[in-house]
């Protein structure tokens, strides 16, 4: 299975999201802070990042750009509980490959996965 990044501001989501994806057998590992996330994507061969738009001190589409530096293969799903056609579109031109809407849909998230990463 993926080795699989989160990264969220709200500690509530990440869990969710660990979880889930956790019961799908990947290895995911949770961030709520975004050095803490990228110190990590550069020790780990990762797969996925699930990042959110909205962080603390950088927004998810700066943390794609640094993660893209990192592992240029790597590919990534943005969450949003605010969706614009304007993030959606930077989101996709800085080579995210989904795009997921809060509060998350189990089956959405599983479902965006795993196309995402077949």
């Amino acid at each position: 299975m993926a080795k699989i990044i989160v990264l969220d501001d709200v500690l509530d989501a990440v869990n969710l999201i660990k979880r889930i994806l956790e019961r799908q057998g990947h290895e995911v590992a949770a961030f709520t802070e975004e050095e803490e996330a990228l110190q990590y994507a550069r020790s780990v061969a990762l797969d996925l990042a699930v990042l959110d738009i909205k962080l603390k001190k950088m927004s998810g589409l700066e943390v794609l750009e640094e993660l893209k530096k990192i592992t240029p293969s790597i590919r990534a799903i943005m969450l949003t509980g605010y969706p614009t056609m304007e993030t959606a579109r930077e989101s996709l031109k800085l080579g995210a490959n989904e795009y997921c809407v809060k509060p998350i849909d189990k089956d959405e998230l599983e479902e965006k996965v795993a196309k995402v990463l077949a």
